[in-house]
């Protein structure tokens, strides 16, 4: 018992627990917890006593609350055609102002239940929300996202800008203190009301009732109220005229938080959001197409912090672009959208149409749509072809042909013969086109249709030369400009300057230097098949009485019917077809798309002077025959004689089509000449053979007569690519299996 005792005789001075540390170290920790406990309190107590004069400051430069009520947000543009005449006008929709006692409750309570819900509790900032905010960042490891209060959202609308950073929210935080020192919270809620975006321009709840419900705010119901109040979290997201299930959706959440909140019955909330009678929508002008592909630019042409007011002065035509609308509205399949682009002869954009109504889309074909061109993609292989040496007269065979495994059929499935370049782009004859792009190459064929402007990815397979390529009506528009410009650089354009609203000169745009992109005799060559395609071929429902020069397009399955043309000095471009690419009965690019080119051109050529194409074709000298030729016999030799650098024979080598001599050389062992600036074979002929008789005179009297134009001067004989070569207008390009 003893021994027992003795073991339990440390409780009496511990209990069983550790021992107590030292009386010094007790008191030196409960000296550092004093100091951490001071020191933090002290800077607390700076912290608030700065914040404190920040506000204070901050609240004594505020404008008073008269000079807040006139302040506008938003930047005001209008637009302005070629003539001057204001075509819309960009600028924000205020409204009337309502005072707090004619803002109906019912409005306030919405917007408080969506937005800030202990709006009256706080003084500015929400630290309930903020510290939840906080927690919520904490437990689920993501970033700080705090809801701004309503007076938050009013000091950035007024004062600053969204620009998501430390600096600015903590700006925002003073000046909504700053704003809750000096105003009431009925002030405060008032100048919300009246200043929020609620999108579409409209800027305060009486512009934004009256642009949805066409009525003053002052008799908004509860349905309209949630409807309004729920726009502020994503103006374009939930407007009622682009989703109206999106704004039916996001009112509905409005009511729920009200009846939770208590300010509307369940009853109240029950309120058929969907039967609310939206404000006709007005058929917008077609222009908005325009405006919205133009205005954007403004950001590279302006300086980055502009925000007055400015008028943008633009290419477009009034007259044209109605022209543009109605063409497109009148033609285009039931089921089916139309866009059309016109471009005058130095780029500039005379009408623009992105669909056939704006109002129920405004997505925009005519800059954005990327779809297959069909056969008005042949322009890229004819010009190709034109370039390496074609002419308009040229006889080719329609006949069966297989490249690579792929045997191309015509539209009529049946086969023409020998015909001649014109007539086969003018009907669109497929084989042709395919032995064109496959003789010229692919690869020549993209590259001519980046040239001339086609900013879309290109294929090199034998089925690109048939357009299965997808691009822009824009893009094919510019392409079919150059051609019009006599092969130079055409670069479309919409703004010529930007002002002030004082006529203080921002920006104007300064001719630019325009490239030739094909040689005039290329671009007189192919205007010449272009206008055979509307005067006998697959474009004659294009023509309007004066020379045109175009080309019809139609896709698979009658999916897209393209046509583009110009005439006097004008460039314009129709596409017509689905947005789901679904096929169109009846849908051909000679058809529809040709009728509303003609019904537009009518108009936009009105007052411009009938102008005659050039077609002229003045080949170059590596087209021309050689005169030296008839200075050698009467050209039945075997074959043509060939000399190296030095100056030695090399041949005969018998010559096929196109230069060919029918042998397969190593890349670099060719051993005929080549001459660089032509990309062909140097032919030279052997000098003539000393004769044993005397010679004959140095020069003949047909000679001289050929030389010299004389009247009666016998025609040359074909040209010749080889002995026993047909010549060109025999057939240049021969079917394969």
């Amino acid at each position: 018992m003893a021994q027992a005792r003795r073991r339990r005789s440390p409780s009496k001075t511990g209990g069983g627990s550790s021992p107590r540390p030292p009386r010094a170290e007790r008191s030196g920790a409960a000296r550092w917890l004093r100091r951490l406990l001071i020191g933090g309190g002290l800077l607390l107590l700076l912290a608030v006593i700065g914040l404190g004069t920040s506000v204070y400051f901050a609240a004594r430069s505020m404008p008073g609350y008269a000079a807040l009520m006139s302040s506008q947000n938003g930047q005001t543009i209008v637009v302005r055609a070629r003539d001057g005449s204001e075509i819309v006008n960009l600028g924000p929709s205020y409204g009337e102002w309502l005072r707090a006692d004619e803002i109906p409750q019912v409005m306030k309570d919405a917007m408080v239940a969506v937005e800030d819900r202990r709006y009256y509790s706080h003084p500015g900032i929400d630290p309930i929300g903020l510290a939840r905010a906080v927690y919520v960042a904490w437990r689920y490891d993501t970033s700080v996202r705090a809801t701004s209060t309503i007076t938050q959202q009013l000091a950035r609308n007024i004062f600053l800008n969204s620009n998501r950073t430390m600096d600015r929210k903590a700006r925002e935080a003073i000046l909504a203190l700053a704003l809750e020192a000096k105003f009431t919270k009925q002030q405060i809620l008032e100048l919300y009301l009246n200043k929020v975006y609620f999108g579409g321009g409209a800027y305060g709840i009486d512009s934004a009732s009256r642009r949805f419900f066409s009525h003053s705010a002052r008799d908004l119901s509860v349905g309209e109220a949630a409807i309004i109040a729920g726009l502020v979290k994503a103006p374009s997201r939930y407007a009622p005229t682009a989703d109206t299930d999106a704004a039916v959706a996001r009112a509905q959440v409005v009511l729920d938080a009200m009846q939770r909140y208590g300010a509307i019955s369940s009853w109240e909330a029950e309120v058929d959001v969907s039967a609310i009678r939206l404000k006709e929508e007005e058929g917008q002008n077609s222009v908005r197409y325009f405006t919205d592909w133009v205005l954007p630019q403004l950001d590279l042409l302006l300086p980055y912090d502009n925000t007055e007011p400015v008028e943008v002065w633009t290419t477009i035509d009034p007259a044209m672009q109605r022209a543009a609308q109605s063409a497109i509205s009148s033609h285009a399949p039931k089921g089916a959208q139309g866009a059309l682009v016109s471009l005058d002869r130095d780029g500039a954009v005379l009408a623009m149409v992105g669909g056939t109504d704006y109002v129920r889309s405004n997505y925009n074909r005519a800059t954005e749509a990327l779809r297959q061109p069909g056969s008005a993609w042949k322009l890229f292989v004819y010009l190709a072809a034109l370039e390496n040496g074609y002419t308009p007269d040229d006889a080719v065979v329609d006949g069966p042909v297989t490249i690579n495994g792929w045997s191309p059929r015509n539209s009529n499935g049946r086969f023409a013969g020998q015909i001649d370049l014109r007539s086969a782009f003018a009907y669109s004859v497929n084989t042709v086109a395919a032995q064109l792009g496959n003789e010229v190459g692919f690869s020549n064929v993209a590259a001519m249709a980046r040239r001339l402007g086609i900013t879309t990815p290109v294929a090199t397979n034998p089925a690109m030369v048939l357009g299965s390529s997808e691009v822009r009506l824009l893009d094919m528009t510019r392409a079919f400009a150059a051609v019009s410009a006599r092969g130079e650089a055409v670069e479309p354009y919409g703004i010529t300057r930007v002002t002030t609203g004082s006529g203080e000169l921002l920006y104007a745009r300064e001719p630019e230097r325009r490239d030739m992109l094909i040689p005039d005799y290329v671009a007189a060559g192919i205007t010449d098949l272009l206008q055979t395609a509307v005067n006998t071929g697959t474009g004659r429902a294009a023509q309007i009485g004066r020379p045109v020069a175009g080309k019809t397009g139609t896709t698979s399955s009658n999916k897209d019917g393209w046509f583009v043309g110009f005439s006097s000095g004008i460039t314009t471009g129709v596409w017509m077809g689905r947005d789901d690419a679904r096929a169109v009965g009846g849908l051909q690019g000679g058809a529809a798309p040709a009728r509303a080119f003609a019904d537009y051109m009518r108009v936009a050529v009105s007052d411009r002077p009938v102008e005659q194409f050039d077609t002229e074709l003045k080949l170059p000298g590596w087209q021309l025959e050689p005169d030296d030729e008839y200075l050698f016999g009467d050209g039945q030799d075997d074959g043509y004689f060939f000399y190296d650098e030095q100056g030695n024979p090399i041949g005969p080598y018998p010559e096929g089509p196109d230069y060919d001599d029918g042998q397969d050389y190593a890349p670099g062992s060719d051993p005929r000449p080549f001459d660089e600036g032509t990309r062909r074979p140097v032919q030279v002929r052997p000098p003539p053979a000393p004769q044993p008789s005397p010679p004959p005179p140095a020069v003949g009297d047909d000679f001289l007569d050929r030389a010299l134009g004389r009247e009666g001067t016998a025609a040359p004989a074909p040209r010749r690519i080889g002995p026993s070569a047909p010549s060109r207008s025999e057939g240049r390009i021969f079917s394969a299996q």
